[in-house]
Formats: structure tokens, sequence, C-alpha cells
């Protein structure tokens, strides 16, 4: 008997009349509508209300802006005055040393020998003098008894040369043993001099920039062993193209950039002075600009810097550096409108310092941009009256 399919039911589908579905679509898109255009009191209250700022033309600084390095103006690389091992290294980079402070000691038996030595020597002369002065003592007292004698006639010509002869032979036993303890003197402040060669002291304070050998170490001398800087006073050096070097030698001012607690911050050097050569090599020509001591506090040796040679004021449309967004390769400013903040790209020229930002294209004198672009870029951010 053959088998017999039987159909799969038919799903159960409810639907609406044409025109009661269409009466339904109306009526939610009212509602969607309604909402939409809702907007409560309290959400507005709570929109973030950003500050803003006028871009405009201001004058700023035109010239020569060159990257620099900050060095120490007190920086010394002690190197060994004496050939030995390397037995103590009292000190490690990092570390703050006191003027006169050992931080490296150098094996100093052989100068202590010789130290020994020549105090033995000094001891040795000092007591030939004493015996000298006892013979010549002696030898005055005997040419003076001769004398007596020679005017009385008890003694002839010959004994009172001879008593004259050892009188003088005396005094100059005197001046020899004189002579060898001051040449012994020498010897002992030489000896204790190259003693203190074995030991590496601090020549002020500071702090220690770096260690170039161990402990175990050959020491050699010439061969840098430790490098100590002073924190104070710092300078920066910039080192001004051949080429452009009138620009700079006619600037009306030199500013130097640090990074201080509110941001970049641009500075003027106590004192400026320019190496009287350029460089052959490089064709540069150097710059040394010392900072005053509450802006050394504010880096470090090493440390980066931007130098400015300002040659004179032009309008330039500026906005504050505070103002800019930067996400990757995208520069921007959040620029006010009555609808809220719009995002619009910008290119960037050089920063002059708390003139601002100068920009080059996307937006224009008059408009006004955000001064906080994080909240600017928030839901239902609008600027602040």
């Amino acid at each position: 008997m053959p088998a017999h399919r039987i159909p799969s039911p038919t799903p159960l589908v409810w639907t609406l009349p044409t025109s009661r579905r269409t009466v339904g679509r109306q009526l939610m898109a009212a509602l969607v509508a309604g909402l939409s255009g809702l907007v409560l009191p309290s959400a507005w209250a709570q929109a973030p209300q950003v500050p803003v700022a006028e871009v405009a033309l201001r004058p700023v600084g035109e010239g020569l802006t060159l990257d620099g390095t900050l060095q120490a103006v007190k920086q010394s690389t002690l190197s060994a005055q004496a050939s030995g091992r390397i037995v103590e290294m009292n000190a490690k980079a990092g570390d703050r040393v006191r003027a006169g402070q050992v931080l490296a000691v150098i094996d100093d038996r052989l100068a202590q020998a010789g130290v020994a030595q020549a105090r033995a020597g000094v001891a040795q002369a000092e007591a030939g003098i004493a015996q000298a002065e006892v013979e010549l003592r002696d030898a005055q007292a005997h040419l003076q008894r001769t004398r007596d004698l020679r005017a009385q006639n008890f003694v002839a010509q010959a004994a009172l040369d001879m008593a004259e002869a050892r009188f003088r032979a005396a005094e100059a036993g005197v001046a020899q043993a004189r002579a060898g303890a001051t040449q012994a003197r020498a010897g002992e402040s030489q000896s204790t001099l190259a003693q203190g060669f074995t030991r590496l002291t601090a020549p002020y304070d500071g702090f220690v920039l770096a260690t170039h050998a161990e402990t175990g170490d050959l020491a050699a001398p010439g061969v840098p062993v430790l490098t100590v800087y002073a924190p104070q006073p710092l300078r920066a050096v910039a080192h001004v193209p051949a080429s452009r070097a009138a620009i700079a030698q006619g600037a009306q001012r030199v500013e130097i950039e640090l990074n201080g607690p509110q941001g970049t911050l641009w500075v003027a050097p106590v004192r400026q002075t320019r190496l009287p050569a350029a460089d052959p090599v490089s064709q540069t020509v150097e710059w040394r600009l010392d900072l005053a001591p509450e802006h050394a506090t504010l880096a470090v040796p090493g440390q980066q810097a931007r130098v400015r040679f300002v040659a004179g004021d032009t309008m330039r449309l500026v906005v504050p550096s505070g103002a800019v967004l930067r996400r990757g390769e995208l520069t921007a400013l959040y620029v006010a409108s009555p609808a809220g903040f719009v995002l619009r790209a910008v290119r960037l020229g050089p920063d002059h310092g708390e003139a601002g930002v100068e920009v080059l294209a996307g937006v224009k004198a008059g408009d006004r941009v955000a001064l906080d672009p994080v909240r600017a870029g928030l839901a239902g951010a609008r600027a602040a009256q």
C-alpha cells in the first residue's frame, strides 16, 4: 500500500486590514515626531557649557625658531690621575654629592708606602739638623777659646786657623742639613699629593650624572670614572646656521620654551653668549643662553628645548593652544554654531607661545572656538554665554 505524504500545516499569520495598518503607521510616526521635538527643561539645564574664544589677528613675534638642548653650566668628568685598581665606588648615577666627598678610591698601597718613606726621610733630616747645630755650637765655642789663647800667645796661629776652618765646616753642615730637610718635606708633600690622586672627590655640590667604571676596573690617568653636574645654573645651547646668523644677531629678543606646571612657557635668558667662530663641519654658530634660577628648576640637563630669535612683530591668525584637538593625524577645532559645536579640521603653523598657535587654514577671523575640546565633544554641548 503506497505511503501518503501528509502536508505540513499552514502557519497562522495575524494580519490587519490594509486600512488598519496604514492608520497604525500614521499614529506611530506622529508619536515619534512629537517625542523628538520635545525637550525637557532639566536636560537643557544639564547640557555642558563650554567657554569659547574668538579667532582673531594678533601681533606675534617673527624670526628664527631652532631646536636646542639644556646643559648644566657646571658639569665635570672626573678622571683618574694614578694607575691602579678601583677598590671603592661610593656613588652611582643619580646620587646627590657634596663638595669634597670621596666618590671613588684607587688602590693606594704604593702611595701609602711612598708617604711613609718620605716622612721617615723628613724625620732623619730633622735629626741631622739637630746634630749639625750641636757641632756648630761646639765649633763656635772652640773657636772662641782658641782666639782667646792666641791673643795671649798660648797657641800658634795654625791652631786658630784650624778652629776657624772647623767652625766654617760646621756652618756648612747646618746649611746642608736644613736643605736636606727642605727637600725631604717637599718629597713628603709630593707623596701626599700622589696619594690624593688615588681618591676622586666631588668638586662641588651636585648630582652624579653617570659612572664610567665599576669596582675592580683598572684606572689609568685620563680615563673617565664619573661625571657630576650641578643642577643650577642651566643654559640652553642652540646652533644657528651660519647662513642665518645675521637674523639671530639682529633679533630684538631671545626666548626659550620650557614646560611649566601650567603648560608651555616662553622665558627670556638672563645672559646670552655667542661664540665668535662657526663650526667648520656643521657650519653653525653656537649660542649659550643662561636661564634664571627660578626657570632652571623647570628643566633638567639633556632636555630638548626650542629657542626663538624674535626679529619683530607681525599680525597672524592665532587661537589658544589649549583649544586644539589632536587625535592621531587629525588636528581640529570645535567651532561654535547655533546648533552646537562643529568639529573642523585645521592646518596649524608655528606656536607663538602666549600669543597662541597660528592657524593657516580651516577657520577665519571671528569664529568662536571651544577652549575645552573634550567637553565640546559631549552630546548637547553649547557655547557658554
